[in-house]
């Protein structure tokens, strides 16, 4: 009965944490993807090539949104984050002053509503596994 109930504690505590991404409206994310995101992260999510080796400039190209990429790899607040304040606001936030990132700020250009559905959309194209593992990274509410 110990290990049954554990289980339903594990299974409730992964759905209640990632409330930030149920209910969005995935067709107004997939329209804003098109608008805002698809000209460097592609728009089919494949991201741009060689996307784990930095240019002449020290900057990574702008990574896959699919399953071949990292994105599912992170939780919703630092994917929200990274969308609203740019690579390396996001990551100065977090105490990572010397990471040069491509990624511009959408704060100002792209609502918080939006942002949410752009990356409702995204995780709407991966596998139950990616999105179950997504799912996982992110802290109870």
């Amino acid at each position: 009965m110990k290990r049954f109930v554990t289980i339903l504690l594990v299974s409730a505590s992964a759905a209640a944490a990632d409330h930030e991404l149920n209910g969005r409206d995935i067709a107004k994310g997939q329209t804003l993807y098109a608008e805002n995101c698809a000209s460097c992260h592609g728009a089919n999510l494949e991201g741009q090539p060689n996307w784990r080796t930095p240019n002449q400039d020290g900057i990574l190209p702008a990574p896959p949104h699919d399953e071949t990429g990292h994105t599912w790899h992170h939780d919703n607040a630092l994917l929200f984050d990274y969308t609203k304040l740019g690579g390396q606001g996001a990551l100065a936030a977090r105490g990572i002053d010397d990471f040069a990132s491509g990624m511009p700020a959408f704060d100002g250009v792209v609502s918080d509503a939006d942002i949410w559905d752009i990356l409702a959309y995204i995780r709407s194209t991966w596998s139950d596994r990616a999105q179950k593992g997504q799912a996982s990274r992110n802290r109870a509410h």
